[in-house]
């Protein structure tokens, strides 16, 4: 019979940061999808919607992609630092000293 596999461990800080490095390198494509929208929804028997309302849309979708991609960045800049240690240095131990020779050794 075989043992039990156990599940692999993924800690938690680093799980969070890679989803949200994901997350970052799929805000453009998200945005692009978004900024598209007037335009696929938009149906040719019908007139066309309002030049003002496409407009505050695509400027509102821009403005939150904007502070979007800011507050990721503030977010993995702090992440990153503080996971970031720096080099700890030799712990000071016993000095090895080599014994000078004796005048009978030789």
């Amino acid at each position: 019979m075989k043992p039990p596999k156990t599940p692999e461990f993924l800690a938690r800080k680093t799980y969070r940061l890679r989803r949200l490095m994901d997350a970052a390198r799929l805000l453009p494509i998200f945005g692009l999808i978004l900024l598209l929208l007037p335009l696929m929804r938009h149906s040719p028997e019908l007139d066309a919607p309002p030049t003002a309302t496409e407009g505050v849309y695509l400027f509102a979708v821009w403005a939150v992609l904007i502070l979007t991609a800011f507050a990721m960045s503030l977010w993995l800049r702090r992440t990153l630092e503080q996971s970031a240690e720096p080099p700890r240095p030799d712990p000071p131990g016993p000095s090895v000293q080599t014994p000078a020779p004796t005048p009978d050794e030789g």
